[in-house]
């Protein structure tokens, strides 16, 4: 009976230590290859934004990206001839913010080929939206003083 209790003690800890439901649906939607299809800002008129401290928003627009959720790694290719073009890679982990409401974040970290950061900087973006064929990440980040808003919409690649 004692075995019993304590094997029932450790699975509830190990259940309750768990990713939450939102984040492990979002795992197994986001797994596969996407298209960053465009960027936009919330606010009008012509900026010079660099993602990632990689390249320039218009760099990435068409860019490919593949995550792998079960290691949390991932990858995006620059195609642009205009670009530093080429394959990077980063980890990712989803980290939800309201359980209520299902928010959560994108947090990802620039890594070379073996999964080792340069710099140790990773980039918080809100995963807006997300299901089977779409995805939309929000940056907010501070442009002369006020927050300034950079959208970013992929869309899945058929495999």
């Amino acid at each position: 009976m004692k075995k019993i209790l304590i094997l029932a003690l450790i699975a509830v800890t190990a259940f309750s230590c768990g990713a939450p439901k939102t984040v492990q649906e979002s795992r197994k939607v986001i797994k596969g290859y996407w298209s960053l299809d465009n960027v936009s800002y919330g606010s009008s008129g012509k900026f010079n934004v660099t993602l990632f401290s990689d390249t320039s928003a218009e760099c990435f627009e068409g860019s490919t990206w593949r995550f792998i959720p079960n290691n949390n790694t991932a990858t995006y290719t620059i195609e642009n001839g205009n670009c530093p073009t080429g394959e990077r890679n980063f980890i990712f982990t989803i980290v939800e913010i309201d359980p209520a409401s299902g928010l959560y974040d994108f947090i990802i970290k620039p890594t070379n080929e073996k999964g080792k950061s340069a710099d140790n900087v990773g980039f918080r973006v809100q995963l807006a939206q997300l299901n089977e064929n779409s995805m939309k990440w929000e940056q907010t980040v501070s442009l002369e003083g006020k927050p300034f808003k950079i959208n970013m919409n992929f869309s899945k690649i058929q495999e």
